[in-house]
């Protein structure tokens, strides 16, 4: 069972920056591929980005391109995303996931373990 903990969420102005963590508790860590998703209120849980094992492959939302880079520390167990030009429509609760494979998918139900998920607000 892989335990995924978030952190780094929090109340921002639009144009500003936040850096989430995602801290594994698996030592395999580097065998799984990651994502991260949000869910604003009222809506369907969706996907932002995610990065292959090694983290030499990422894949991006539309909607996030540019603004949120991907990366991995497989020797700390944690991926990132750096949240960069924040916009109001950014406003979600964020979730990271591990999906058992090496490389990522871009669909929820493709991925095996979840965080709890941590808060970003941003205001106008």
């Amino acid at each position: 069972q892989v335990q995924l903990v978030e952190s780094g969420g929090g109340l921002v102005q639009a144009g500003g920056s936040l850096r989430l963590s995602c801290a594994a508790s698996e030592r395999t860590f580097s065998t799984y591929a990651m994502g991260w998703f949000r869910q604003a209120p009222g809506k369907e849980r969706e996907f932002v980005a995610a990065i292959n094992w090694s983290g030499g492959s990422t894949y991006y939302a539309d909607f996030v391109k540019g603004r949120f880079p991907i990366s991995r520390d497989n020797a700390k167990n944690t991926v990132y995303l750096q949240m960069n030009s924040l916009k109001p429509e950014d406003t979600a609760v964020y979730y990271c996931a591990a999906r058992r494979s090496v490389n990522f998918g871009v669909r929820s139900q493709g991925y095996d373990y979840w965080g709890q998920g941590t808060q970003v607000t941003v205001s106008s």
